[in-house]
């Protein structure tokens, strides 16, 4: 068992012995899929390509982690099979997926099957169903998420609109999670109601896990190889997950010290902490060194085990991301494309501010959510739905520029799970999709869930001056320019006869400092 990286270091008799290929892509690190049980005849390949790099501009420890993982999981696979890895600095690398595929086909002259994993993103698919480099060619699944794509009907039908709550409901009675035979654990469904907290100065914030990587080797390649990236990395101690272990090891910390108040403060935002009661698992989960399953279950069992410190409430709230959330966006995405990338329901044209890369903001909000996100890679869902993602909306920026933003930063985004977060939930640019209403508020929630606001320049009580919160006068401009599209929908009337109610002089002062900070949007 043997792993390559260039394809002359395979001696000729094997070369002429290799019945079959099999594509790894960087998200397919699941060492217990099923095709590794059978590796006879087989060569399995992966690739680092400026393709992967280059389609938007990546943060470097997203960068780092995803090629540190891909390497130490050739390695494991090095010790049960044939593997031929190429680096991304490498002379023979073509920096394409269908080139490189074609190149080492060519130099296999008895392959007669290529076989790959169902890919998780659409322009991979795209690339992967028209090549043809062998006699047969294979698509398999990627046995990770607890629905297939050719069930993709059954769970959300062509033509009707998707519903989260009844997919949910459908994936809990499928799987039994939290369920008491027919009915849910504790008679209800969900306890989002519950779980709506803002951190009180009073709490204990867990001590994240960390990791120290040692990436200098790959950050040095692509510097190299001048890669364009973004953020902020210590090459000597990457901390993001790499393998399976450490995966493993940040799953068992999150279920024994967040878990326990994981609901009751996962939309809250501080500057205590980057992670607070988080689990910082979504890089693990995408790219298959864990599963779904084996996520919730173990979660489940940690709060069978200690029901005295883990409520129903806290453990509902976690797994409706995992089983919910999660896989729905997953059909959303595979059910509309390629079409959804285009959507974009409010005409919305402006560019993004330069501080989305800088942080150089006097808003703390952004300034702290953007911060944490050029440090981490990371940044929890209502940093990035309530703070940068509404701030966007309200503001009017294009949704390709915010999708290019937060597919780039975060280490854990992969269209699949990105795109839809992003245009569909946070944009709005779907029209109604996935969200019943856009997520759009003034300051007053992000001063109601974060203490962002306690040191901010601009006073979150103001609606119109200098000092005023931008977010309230853009808030209110953002519904009064939309009001013919959002008007009819019933979650946003309450919003529209607040409005109608301030004297017209109100309304004009508001929408005038909004009109100034549209002007000036860099300056903010």
């Amino acid at each position: 068992m043997s792993l390559w990286n260039y394809l002359e270091q395979i001696p000729t008799p094997l070369r002429q012995n290799y019945r079959e290929m099999r594509l790894i892509l960087g998200d397919q690190l699941n060492i217990r899929h099923s095709w590794f049980e059978d590796t006879e005849q087989v060569l399995f390949v992966m690739f680092e390509m400026r393709q992967e790099t280059d389609y938007v501009r990546h943060h470097q420890q997203k960068v780092a982690a995803f090629f540190a993982a891909m390497r130490a999981f050739a390695d494991v696979v090095g010790t049960m099979a044939d593997i031929l890895y190429v680096r991304l600095d490498s002379p023979k690398n073509q920096q394409n997926l269908v080139e490189n595929l074609a190149k080492t086909a060519k130099a296999l002259p008895q392959l007669e099957k290529f076989c790959f994993q169902q890919p998780d993103e659409y322009r991979l698919a795209e690339q992967l169903n028209k090549l043809s480099i062998a006699k047969t060619n294979e698509v398999v699944s990627s046995e990770h998420f607890l629905v297939d794509l050719d069930q993709l009907e059954q769970f959300l039908p062509t033509g009707k609109s998707p519903l989260l709550e009844n997919f949910y409901r459908s994936i809990r009675r499928a799987t039994g999670y939290l369920m008491d035979g027919a009915e849910p654990l504790g008679g209800q469904w969900n306890f989002d109601q519950d779980n709506r907290h803002a951190l009180p100065a009073s709490e204990t914030v867990p001590t994240p896990v960390t990791f120290s990587n040692n990436v200098e080797h790959i950050t040095q390649m692509l510097q190299a190889n001048h890669v364009e990236m973004l953020g902020k990395l210590e090459p000597e101690a990457l901390n993001w997950p790499i393998s399976r272990r450490q995966s493993r090891e940040l799953l068992q910390h999150f279920v024994r010290h967040a878990l326990p108040k994981f609901g009751l403060y996962q939309d809250a935002m501080s500057t205590r902490g980057y992670l607070l009661f988080h689990s910082r698992l979504s890089f693990s989960l995408n790219t298959k060194m864990i599963t779904p399953r084996e996520v919730v279950e173990t979660a489940i069992a940690e709060f069978e085990s200690n029901p005295q410190a883990i409520s129903l409430a806290q453990i509902e709230g976690f797994v409706r991301q995992i089983i919910g959330w999660r896989e729905f966006v997953r059909l959303i995405y595979w059910r509309e494309m390629p079409a959804y990338k285009e959507h974009n329901f409010f005409a919305a044209k402006r560019d993004l501010p330069q501080y989305y890369w800088t942080a150089e903001t006097k808003m703390n909000c952004l300034q702290k959510s953007i911060q944490q996100s050029l440090d981490y890679s990371y940044a929890h869902h209502i940093q990035r739905l309530m703070v940068t993602g509404n701030f966007a909306l309200i503001a009017g920026i294009d949704p390709n520029q915010v999708d290019a933003w937060y597919l780039g930063i975060y280490a854990d985004a992969i269209e699949w799970v990105e795109l839809p977060n992003t245009r569909g939930m946070s944009q709005f640019a779907d029209g109604g999709l996935i969200a019943t209403k856009p997520y759009a508020s003034s300051g007053n929630y992000i001063n109601k869930m974060s203490n962002y606001c306690q040191s901010c320049y601009y006073d979150v009580k103001l609606k119109s001056g200098p000092k005023s919160c931008p977010f309230n006068s853009l808030y209110w401009h953002f519904l009064n320019r939309h009001r013919d599209q959002l008007a009819a929908n019933p979650r946003m009337g309450l919003m529209y006869r607040q409005w109608d109610k301030r004297p017209a002089e109100e309304q004009d002062a508001i929408l005038q400092q909004a009109d100034t900070w549209l002007v000036n949007l860099n300056e903010l």
